[in-house]
């Protein structure tokens, strides 16, 4: 039988995506219409809980989490102050998606600092919580977490530096590590959007014995925890030995395992017998506000913006070609949407907001309705009298695509539960 309860922490939690996905909101499906065909529940419980943005006054992540969901348990106050006492109910999984600006394609590659960034460095803080939970006999078994997958190549100049970081310090607090750079169109989702999905665990669970069932080809491709949800084919690979001090190799590949301190990673090309879903199925039946529609007037404006640009430009007495290729206007409803990004929400002009061309004729925006489904969210999760429709937007562009946690969370409960093979996703 299975174990009732794998319980959680979360950090990081932001509106909740990962607490969706593994526990379900309301005893139902995070979302029924795309809610993978399973036959068991999966049996998640988080325990623990953390959101907190220093920067702002009113805490619009926290006030949609805190209404959403329990907050026995809840901290809604800065990371630095959570401390390992005050987690007294032993977990077996930390998740967390943790604050990515520093690591984000949504900078320029030169202000990219990575963990050496304001935000970067909180990856410190997750591993000295868990360095004090250790201290206690309560290190979770297993570790989850989603970035963006810059995160492999940061910081600038020094490509795979914080990577390897990262590594080195699961490795010395006695984790396996197996990651995965998921691009959410091509196994199913409506939204183009592409993460790396980090999967941690202890040397001495249980878990060691299933990996060592396998060779690396098998636990990369169809195996893993993540590769099982995920499945792809081999592209070019390579094996080599982490060392501490030693000058980096470059840029990590998209998916890879370090298991007793030696790395196999690769390249890959996705596995997928899942349909497209596509921009155009998510989209709301009902009316739509007036404020979503684009001027008549800011037409021509809005198509320059999206347009391919080459401008000669001059820096320190050189002058260089700056440009940037064009984005459809409006965009492509037959196939998976471009990423979502915190700028979505607003009025004015602007190059990465989505722009449709509706049933009525017009241009408009995407709503809030239609941002929260393609990161597989029940309808009007983020409404509240309090947040304002650019927000909900902003927190969307900061969430992650629930159902990859969801099958991520299935295999992984299969698997420690011994219930059968990994499962099948349709």
């Amino acid at each position: 039988m299975p174990n009732p309860s794998i319980k959680v922490i979360e950090l990081f939690a932001g509106v909740g995506g990962f607490r969706l996905a593994l526990e379900g909101w309301k005893g139902n499906s995070c979302c029924s219409k795309y809610k993978t065909k399973l036959s068991n529940k999966i049996p998640f419980e988080v325990i623990y809980s953390n959101q907190w943005e220093p920067s702002t006054k009113l805490q619009h992540a926290n006030i949609i989490y805190s209404n959403r969901f329990n907050t026995n348990g809840h901290f809604d106050q800065d990371i630095h102050n959570i401390k390992g006492d005050m987690l007294p109910i032993k977990c077996n999984l930390l998740v967390g998606g943790f604050p990515c600006p520093d690591f984000s394609v949504g900078s320029l590659l030169k202000y990219s600092k990575g963990l050496a960034g304001k935000k970067g460095e909180l990856w410190f803080e997750i591993i000295r919580l868990l360095e004090e939970l250790k201290e206690k006999n309560r290190k979770p078994e297993y570790l989850l977490f989603e970035n963006v997958d810059r995160m492999l190549s940061s910081p600038a100049g020094q490509s795979g530096k914080d990577f390897s970081e990262i590594l080195h310090t699961l490795d010395d607090l006695n984790y396996n590590v197996e990651w995965k750079v998921i691009n959410a169109a091509e196994y199913g989702f409506p939204q183009r959007r592409k993460r790396v999905f980090v999967f941690c665990y202890c040397k001495e669970s249980n878990l060691s014995s299933y990996y060592s069932k396998y060779s690396n080809e098998e636990l990369l491709t169809d195996r893993g925890v993540i590769s099982s949800a995920f499945p792809s084919n081999l592209s070019l690979n390579s094996n080599f030995q982490l060392k501490l001090n030693s000058k980096h190799h470059g840029k990590y590949k998209a998916a890879g395992l370090m298991i007793n301190g030696e790395i196999t990673d690769q390249n890959y090309i996705s596995d997928s017998p899942n349909k497209t879903r596509t921009l155009k199925s998510i989209l709301y039946k009902g009316s739509v506000d007036e404020e979503f529609y684009l001027n008549d007037q800011d037409i021509n404006k809005w198509k320059t913006a999206k347009g391919a640009k080459s401008i000669l430009r001059e820096k320190n007495g050189h002058q260089y070609l700056w440009s940037e290729g064009a984005i459809p206007f409006p965009d492509v409803l037959d196939k998976p949407s471009r990423t979502i990004i915190t700028s979505e929400g607003g009025m004015s002009v602007s190059r990465t907001r989505h722009v449709i061309l509706d049933k009525n004729g017009r241009y408009r925006r995407l709503i809030p309705i239609e941002l929260e489904r393609l990161n597989m969210f029940p309808d009007d999760f983020t409404k509240h009298e309090s947040i304002t429709n650019n927000k909900r937007a902003f927190l969307m562009g900061n969430a992650l695509v629930v159902g990859i946690i969801e099958r991520i969370g299935t295999n992984l409960s299969n698997i420690i539960n011994n219930l059968s093979k990994p499962a099948k996703f349709e």
